[in-house]
């Protein structure tokens, strides 16, 4: 489009300025075509030129063919037929200043799942049929789009509270019946009141997608727009823009989390974790900064940069006789690469080091998302030595039937397993048999989050084999953990 108009603008001037140059009868054609090219040209029509003049006739052959083999913008949406985000955004600024009514983001909550279920025929009908459902709404919406695969958007003339919100969530989400196939949907749904916080389009669209996000986080996924989500957002980006300038300037440091074994007694592994101290912002948890990682696409340079600090730190202690496995978290991009276990075999001869200096974390949910690239990999990954373990076990979506294929070595048990631990015996019973279930399926078992010493002698006797948490250790840096080898049980060999 960019390019279109540029071509044409420069046309202009050049006919300007011919026009300027030549005789009456050119002056006339040249009036011509320029009316010709200021009616038709947005709209990629062929012009309709007759008496053209041999010294222009290969100019209007070139705009002739700009004109069509560039694509119409168009505004419609192919498969639903409900206008686009270009229709929807034309539409909304004739009507503009929006000052009243409710701007509403509609998600269809995990339609990937669909398509990968039933294919992407059968996901375009849901599509189809979710787009007829909107139009029959009795509540009409005074404009509707398809902003993108499975996100559609609604403008109410008429301000929505979040009672009559929820009703229209509720009948949108009545299941369809594809091909004799139930199918059920949930939405996330953002809001935007536009008597509070109408602006221009685009910004108005935006705290839309804001609204959206923070849908996804309540319960009834159902959230407005609220004027701190603006600030949030400007964080947000601010934190991504600022991580490969930390990477490169050592603004992230590791801190490492000793596990104590419940049979041996001492520590035997680490986990390494990831602190970032930035300049402005002072110290940003990972919970915050590794899910924007993971967005902006930098989780495979922050991951890659984890690995090379503790295979630097493992040359360190090795030569001064420190001999323990370093544990790194792996996100779901760095599992679902097809040359991970390549990366890890090149790191690893780059320093010199066994396999057996390190161990690999990595999330059920993770492990999900791709089971048979994961699987691949771990096998690869276990080849070399390299220790592979199953984080936060029994919060993720995983069946049995997957768990008892999967060969990672070692489990470690969320936190959330200890609630009301030492009062229900409901919760010690699952966590009894969360442990044996595990360690019958062949796996190590870890238990994250223990604060006592009644905690851990419960563990050790339901059958736990290690225990991490700010009872035994609390993450400590490098120089720090050297000089408490004695207290966390680790020898150093000659």
């Amino acid at each position: 489009m960019v390019y279109l108009i540029a071509f044409l603008a420069a046309c202009l001037f050049l006919l300007a300025w011919l026009w300027y140059r030549y005789s009456r009868s050119t002056e006339l054609f040249l009036h011509r075509l320029t009316q010709e090219l200021l009616s038709k040209g947005e709209q990629r029509q062929p012009l309709m030129l007759t008496d053209i003049p041999e010294s222009f006739s290969a100019l209007v052959q070139a705009i002739q063919h700009v004109l069509l083999h560039t694509p119409l913008h168009t505004t419609k949406d192919k498969l639903t037929g409900l206008p686009n985000r270009v229709g929807f955004k034309r539409a909304i600024t004739h009507s503009m200043p929006l000052t009243s009514g409710t701007l509403v983001l509609i998600d269809l909550y995990r339609f990937r799942y669909v398509n990968d279920l039933f294919g992407f025929a059968f996901g375009d009908t849901l599509l189809q049929l979710f787009a007829d459902r909107l139009r029959l709404m009795p509540k009409k919406p005074r404009q509707m789009a398809r902003m993108n695969g499975d996100e559609f958007l609604l403008y109410f003339d008429t301000c929505l509270d979040e009672k009559g919100l929820l009703e229209i969530k509720q009948l949108l989400q009545q299941p369809f019946s594809i091909q004799d196939t139930p199918v059920s949907v949930r939405l996330q749904m953002g809001y935007v009141q536009l008597a509070q916080h109408h602006a221009d389009v685009s910004q108005m669209l935006r705290r839309a997608d804001l609204a959206l996000k923070r849908a996804r986080s309540d319960k009834d996924m159902l959230a407005a727009y609220q004027q701190d989500d603006d600030i949030s957002q400007r964080r947000e980006l601010f934190i991504i823009n600022s991580l490969p300038k930390a990477l490169a300037h050592n603004q992230l440091y590791l801190v490492y989390q000793p596990k104590e074994s419940l049979h041996h007694g001492g520590c035997e592994q680490v986990e390494a974790l990831i602190r970032w101290e930035h300049p402005d912002l002072g110290l940003i948890s990972p919970a915050e900064f590794i899910p924007l990682a993971e967005y902006a696409g930098m989780i495979d340079l922050v991951s890659a940069w984890a690995l090379e600090q503790v295979l630097m730190q493992q040359v360190r202690w090795r030569a001064e006789g420190i001999h323990i496995r370093v544990a790194v978290n792996l996100s779901v991009e760095d599992m679902q690469e097809g040359n991970l276990p390549t990366m890890v075999q090149a790191a690893l001869a780059r320093y010199q080091l066994p396999g057996e200096v390190l161990a690999l974390e990595i999330t059920e949910s993770t492990l999900m998302s791709n089971l048979a690239r994961a699987t691949e990999n771990i096998v690869k990954l276990r080849e070399m030595g390299v220790k592979v373990a199953i984080d936060d076990f029994g919060t993720g979506h995983s069946s049995l039937a997957y768990l008892k294929d999967l060969p990672a070595d070692e489990v470690k048990i969320d936190r959330a397993f200890l609630d009301g631990i030492m009062e229900q015996e409901r919760a010690r019973n699952i966590m009894t048999t969360s442990i044996q279930l595990a360690k019958r399926l062949g796996f190590e078992v870890t238990v994250e989050g223990v604060e006592s010493d009644a905690l851990r002698k419960m563990l050790a006797a339901m059958g736990a084999d290690n225990i991490q948490g700010q009872y035994f250790a609390r993450p400590m840096r490098a120089l720090e953990l050297e000089m408490d080898l004695r207290r966390l049980g680790i020898a150093r060999r000659a």
